[in-house]
Protein backbone atom coordinates (compact mmCIF):
# COMPACT_ATOMS: atom_id res chain seq x y z
CA UNK A 1 0.00 0.00 0.00
CA UNK A 2 2.49 2.52 1.00
CA UNK A 3 5.61 0.43 -1.05
CA UNK A 4 5.52 3.59 -3.84
CA UNK A 5 4.91 7.16 -2.79
CA UNK A 6 5.85 10.11 -4.82
CA UNK A 7 6.57 12.54 -2.24
CA UNK A 8 9.98 10.27 -0.74
CA UNK A 9 11.26 10.52 -4.58
CA UNK A 10 10.39 13.60 -4.45
CA UNK A 11 12.41 14.69 -1.49
CA UNK A 12 15.20 12.11 -2.73
CA UNK A 13 15.79 13.78 -5.97
CA UNK A 14 15.75 16.90 -4.85
CA UNK A 15 18.77 15.99 -2.08
CA UNK A 16 20.47 14.31 -4.58
CA UNK A 17 20.28 17.20 -6.85
CA UNK A 18 21.60 19.37 -4.47
CA UNK A 19 24.23 16.78 -3.58
CA UNK A 20 25.33 17.13 -6.97
CA UNK A 21 25.21 20.71 -7.64
CA UNK A 22 27.30 21.08 -4.27
CA UNK A 23 29.70 19.16 -5.81
CA UNK A 24 29.93 21.38 -8.70
CA UNK A 25 30.01 24.33 -7.02
CA UNK A 26 32.92 23.00 -5.27
CA UNK A 27 34.74 21.91 -7.75
CA UNK A 28 34.46 25.39 -9.67
CA UNK A 29 35.26 27.07 -5.93
CA UNK A 30 38.69 24.69 -5.90
CA UNK A 31 39.85 25.90 -9.38
CA UNK A 32 39.22 29.53 -8.85
CA UNK A 33 42.95 30.01 -9.21
CA UNK A 34 43.43 27.98 -12.23
CA UNK A 35 44.04 30.27 -15.80
CA UNK A 36 41.52 29.41 -18.03
CA UNK A 37 39.02 27.46 -15.95
CA UNK A 38 35.43 28.03 -17.15
CA UNK A 39 32.54 27.92 -14.29
CA UNK A 40 30.08 24.73 -14.71
CA UNK A 41 26.51 24.23 -13.17
CA UNK A 42 23.66 22.02 -12.94
CA UNK A 43 20.08 23.21 -14.10
CA UNK A 44 18.13 24.06 -11.12
CA UNK A 45 15.62 20.98 -9.60
CA UNK A 46 12.70 22.67 -10.84
CA UNK A 47 13.96 22.65 -14.27
CA UNK A 48 14.81 19.27 -14.31
CA UNK A 49 11.69 18.36 -12.57
CA UNK A 50 9.86 19.91 -15.82
CA UNK A 51 11.38 18.61 -18.16
CA UNK A 52 10.55 14.98 -17.04
CA UNK A 53 6.97 15.95 -17.10
CA UNK A 54 6.83 16.91 -13.33
CA UNK A 55 6.66 13.41 -11.98
CA UNK A 56 3.75 12.67 -12.68
CA UNK A 57 4.13 9.58 -15.26
CA UNK A 58 4.10 6.26 -14.04
CA UNK A 59 6.64 4.13 -13.95
CA UNK A 60 6.74 0.73 -15.88
CA UNK A 61 8.27 -1.75 -13.59
CA UNK A 62 8.35 -4.27 -16.04
CA UNK A 63 8.32 -4.55 -20.08
CA UNK A 64 4.76 -5.46 -20.37
CA UNK A 65 3.43 -2.02 -18.41
CA UNK A 66 1.92 0.20 -20.78
CA UNK A 67 2.49 3.47 -21.01
CA UNK A 68 5.12 3.88 -18.38
CA UNK A 69 8.35 5.35 -17.91
CA UNK A 70 11.46 2.57 -17.75
CA UNK A 71 14.37 5.11 -17.28
CA UNK A 72 15.44 6.18 -13.70
CA UNK A 73 18.49 8.60 -15.32
CA UNK A 74 18.65 12.13 -13.78
CA UNK A 75 18.84 15.02 -16.41
CA UNK A 76 21.13 16.78 -14.53
CA UNK A 77 23.71 17.46 -16.99
CA UNK A 78 26.37 20.22 -16.40
CA UNK A 79 26.95 22.90 -18.58
CA UNK A 80 29.39 26.04 -18.63
CA UNK A 81 27.80 28.56 -16.45
CA UNK A 82 28.41 32.44 -17.72
CA UNK A 83 32.10 33.30 -17.08
CA UNK A 84 33.07 36.59 -14.79
CA UNK A 85 36.05 37.31 -17.14
CA UNK A 86 38.64 37.10 -14.98
CA UNK A 87 42.26 38.84 -16.85
CA UNK A 88 43.86 35.60 -16.59
CA UNK A 89 41.18 33.65 -18.87
CA UNK A 90 39.28 32.36 -15.47
CA UNK A 91 36.03 32.20 -15.32
CA UNK A 92 34.75 31.42 -11.75
CA UNK A 93 33.85 34.71 -9.13
CA UNK A 94 33.67 33.28 -5.52
CA UNK A 95 31.29 35.38 -4.51
CA UNK A 96 28.61 33.66 -7.41
CA UNK A 97 29.72 30.31 -6.52
CA UNK A 98 29.37 30.95 -2.73
CA UNK A 99 25.40 32.34 -3.25
CA UNK A 100 24.96 29.31 -5.47
CA UNK A 101 26.42 27.04 -2.09
CA UNK A 102 23.34 29.09 0.44
CA UNK A 103 21.21 28.47 -2.76
CA UNK A 104 22.09 24.89 -2.66
CA UNK A 105 22.05 24.37 1.37
CA UNK A 106 18.65 26.17 1.30
CA UNK A 107 17.21 23.04 -1.20
CA UNK A 108 18.71 20.31 0.23
CA UNK A 109 17.50 21.15 3.84
CA UNK A 110 14.06 21.64 2.10
CA UNK A 111 14.21 18.42 0.67
CA UNK A 112 14.46 17.25 4.50
CA UNK A 113 11.96 19.07 6.02
CA UNK A 114 9.78 17.63 2.82
CA UNK A 115 10.92 14.34 3.90
CA UNK A 116 10.57 14.44 7.53
CA UNK A 117 7.09 16.24 7.22
CA UNK A 118 5.81 13.23 4.99
CA UNK A 119 7.00 10.53 7.44
CA UNK A 120 5.49 12.31 10.15
CA UNK A 121 2.21 12.37 8.21
CA UNK A 122 2.74 8.71 7.21
CA UNK A 123 3.63 7.76 11.30
CA UNK A 124 0.31 9.36 12.07
CA UNK A 125 -1.95 7.60 9.55
CA UNK A 126 -0.97 4.27 10.86
CA UNK A 127 -1.52 5.49 14.75
CA UNK A 128 2.37 5.14 15.57
CA UNK A 129 2.85 9.02 16.42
Amino acid sequence: MFSDLNVFKTAHAMATHAGQRQAVIARNMANADTPGYQPRDIATFQTAFEKTGGGAEMTATRAGHLHGRSDAMQPWAEHEAEPSGDPNGNGVSLEEEMLKAVEVKRQHDRALAIYRSSLGILRTSLGKA
